[in-house]
């Protein structure tokens, strides 16, 4: 290792994460207990040893430069591996106890969480998870839960989102159902088959694949459920068709990806929390193990 190149301290990287994070220098300072001059200090004190801008004020608000965004990643790699090493050092998994309430959608709730929770069992027995699915981000605000796992980027200023993943979709029917309806060759010929509808996102749903080329409407959709993992039954089941995730649906042998020659559709995993995170030991161990399982879970073919 070259080590005259580091030219930095870890006070340093970690006032520049502090501050992308939390949007400010003043809320930056909150966060971490410091006086914003003193923080405003190491940011430029990084900016001149790196020799680049990492922010740029706009209006009242600090943005990060391209440059600050194309460095983001490494900052936050290096704070992961600050919070690991002093998880280790000082032993906590064992010690660390307490309630980590977790609300995620009902597919992530059935088919992820189990063997990480399982996992997290070994890590931090002394933590008591209570598991929610809803698909409602507003529970957080609500201090409801403490992590939430979503599809969607929160838009309140006060919670925390990192996106862990993006993972993949597909159009997927049952074999029997195929069996019966036929397997369709074109998009086109999809406008004669039945579909199962997620309430109350379906008009997205059908909007999104009309502009993939697939001539479905409202019609099409002859049942719908807000719930994740009656959706996915109900296809198994030979109602109809419907975008259902890869990494669970490719481990059934009773599924099948309709016109896999079409292009996947992707889809965010974010993971959300409030403030508490900086503070809580527990809330930190418990987000730092599902931003690195569920980040693994659509790393499949």
């Amino acid at each position: 290792m070259n080590w005259q190149s580091i030219s930095f301290d870890w006070n340093q990287a970690r006032a520049i994460l502090a501050t992308a994070e939390e949007g400010s220098l003043s809320a930056a300072a909150r966060a971490l207990g410091q006086t914003q001059p003193t923080l405003g200090r190491q940011v430029s004190a990084l900016e001149q040893s790196l020799g680049v801008a990492l922010f740029e004020r706009i209006g009242r608000k600090l943005a990060l430069t391209q440059t600050g965004l194309d460095l983001l990643d490494h900052f936050r790699a290096m704070g992961d591996a600050a919070s690991k090493i002093s998880l280790t050092a000082s032993g906590q998994s064992q010690e660390i106890a307490g309630r980590v309430s977790i609300t995620a959608t009902s597919l992530v709730a059935t088919y992820h969480l189990p063997p990480i929770m399982a996992k997290l069992r070994q890590r931090a027995p002394g933590i008591e998870v209570e598991l929610n699915a809803s698909n409602d981000v507003r529970d957080l605000m609500r201090r409801e839960a403490d992590i939430a796992i979503r599809h969607v980027r929160p838009d309140q200023p006060n919670l925390i989102a990192k996106l862990v993943d993006e993972a993949r979709a597909y159009l997927y029917a049952s074999k029997t159902f195929l069996d019966k309806a036929g397997r369709p060759n074109t998009p086109r010929e999809l406008a004669d088959f039945d579909f199962v509808g997620v309430d109350p996102n379906s008009t997205r749903v059908v909007t999104e694949l009309n502009a993939r080329g697939i001539p479905i409407s409202a019609e099409n959709l002859k049942m719908m459920t807000a719930s994740g993992t009656v959706l996915l039954e109900l296809v198994r089941a030979g109602i109809g068709i419907s975008v259902l995730p890869h990494d669970i649906c490719r481990t059934m042998p009773d599924m099948e990806i309709v016109l896999p020659d079409l292009d996947p559709i992707f889809f965010p995993v974010w993971l959300v929390t409030h403030r508490e995170l900086h503070t809580s030991r527990r809330i930190r161990v418990v987000f730092d193990l599902l931003a690195e399982e569920l980040g693994a879970t659509s790393k499949v073919k």
